[in-house]
């Protein structure tokens, strides 16, 4: 695999230093990406510099991933268009402790071209302000490092010292890794170009050095939003955070012009069988979401997750589910079906003598204001449980309904569904 031909390809290439691919098709090179850890959890925004790691590793290159214990406590300026909240070191170190363990799930650390996990912390934890001053401040001037869009672009809305030191940092840590492990290739977004060619410059001139960079588009999404966050947020890549049915429909509720540019950055098969793909479903844009949101789901979270998920959609969107179907239910479907409609914590001594249809609607659930309204709604065949129609008042729920010991499926319609959740 070419590097610089799968990033042209993918359309994943925004920009690159001169002689970028001659080095890389000269020989194996080491590259680097940096990422800051100011959240739980990777998102899947910052899955596209994983893919890029990903796809640098594929071709035959050694990949580091630079986690940001020291310039994760100072802020990065790019892209932001006020001074960033500081979190606590506690804070930032139990981060980068969950999300190198995100990391060791995507990229393989064995191998010929096997990975290395650095903390820049290291870097700078026994260097004092004199020294920082001294061997790192005086190599840039202040005209250079103003000339970047990241201090450009704030200097209306205003910026701190703290985060105007931020390309130095960043600037520094290529220099630490071009002289500790022979790295000479940084990449990332192309909100960090400044940043990263600070770092080449860095080693040009303190080191004699050659260095090399290349940056990916910003992914955006077809009505030029950002991409990555729907209404109710990010999509995290923890499955606490973002359930894996939720990280699935994300992708399945994409819109039918990103399909392309999404199965481009994040599929890992190869050109020939993309384009396959595309052409035999060119009529078909939900298969193509839904191929690239079942290889992406399995990827991200596992092959159980994806068949959980399946599970789930067929009982929330397949009005034909059956009885049987229900259950047959996992208790790993069944808890996400939990945490994606409404449900209801309820006594299970509640149904050792039953309990009738009518008050399980309105006085244990809730979902029916008035007893009046559940018969109506019983008499117009609108009360489901576990997808059995209730045909009569008289109809009680017993221990027999129980799937898993512990749930039962409610509807009031076809939209309206429960959980009833049995302890």
């Amino acid at each position: 695999m070419n590097f610089f031909d799968e990033l042209e390809w993918r359309n994943m290439l925004h920009d690159a230093t001169p002689g970028t691919r001659e080095a890389l098709e000269s020989g194996t090179m080491t590259g680097y990406i940096g990422f800051d850890p100011t959240a739980r959890s990777l998102t899947i925004g910052n899955y596209v510099q994983i893919m890029l790691l990903t796809l640098y590793q594929r071709s035959g290159h050694n990949p580091i991933i630079l986690m940001g214990g020291a310039t994760g406590r100072i802020g990065d300026p790019s892209g932001k268009d006020k001074e960033r909240q500081l979190k606590s070191y506690e804070e930032l170190d139990a981060n980068l402790e969950r999300q190198i363990l995100q990391m060791k799930k995507f990229i393989s650390f064995e191998g010929p071209n096997a990975a290395r996990i650095v903390n820049n912390h290291d870097f700078y934890k026994s260097m004092n302000v004199l020294d920082f001053l001294r061997d790192v401040g005086k190599t840039l001037t202040v005209s250079y490092m103003m000339s970047k869009d990241s201090v450009k672009n704030r200097m209306e809305t205003g910026l701190s010292f703290t985060e105007f030191s931020y390309q130095l940092l960043q600037a520094y840590d290529f220099q630490c890794l071009y002289e500790k492990y022979g790295c000479t290739m940084q990449m990332g977004g192309s909100d960090q170009w400044g940043n990263i060619t600070s770092g080449t410059e860095f080693i040009r001139r303190n080191t004699d050095g050659k260095a090399y960079a290349a940056t990916t588009p910003l992914l955006t999404k077809s009505d030029g939003k950002k991409f990555g966050k729907t209404e109710s947020g990010n999509i995290w890549m923890d499955p606490e955070m973002t359930s894996p049915f939720k990280f699935y429909q994300f992708w399945i509720n994409a819109d039918d012009a990103d399909t392309h540019k999404f199965t481009r950055y994040f599929t890992l098969h190869s050109r020939e069988e993309i384009e396959a793909r595309e052409k035999e479903y060119a009529n078909d844009p939900r298969k193509l979401k839904s191929l690239l949101a079942e290889e992406l789901t399995i990827r991200i979270h596992s092959e159980e997750a994806y068949q959980s998920v399946l599970q789930v959609s067929e009982i929330l969107y397949n009005k034909n589910a059956s009885t049987e179907y229900i259950r047959g239910l996992s208790k790993e479907a069944l808890e996400t079906i939990q945490s994606e409609i409404p449900s209801f914590d309820l006594s299970l001594s509640d149904l050792s003598n039953g309990i009738e249809i009518v008050p399980l609607l309105t006085e244990h659930t809730k979902v029916l204001s008035s007893k009046g309204e559940a018969k109506r709604s019983i008499k117009n065949n609108a009360i489901g449980v576990n997808k059995e129609k209730v045909a009569s008042e008289d109809f009680q729920v017993t221990t027999e309904h129980l799937i898993q010991d512990k749930y039962i499926l409610l509807e009031n319609g076809r939209k309206n569904k429960f959980l009833l959740s049995f302890s």
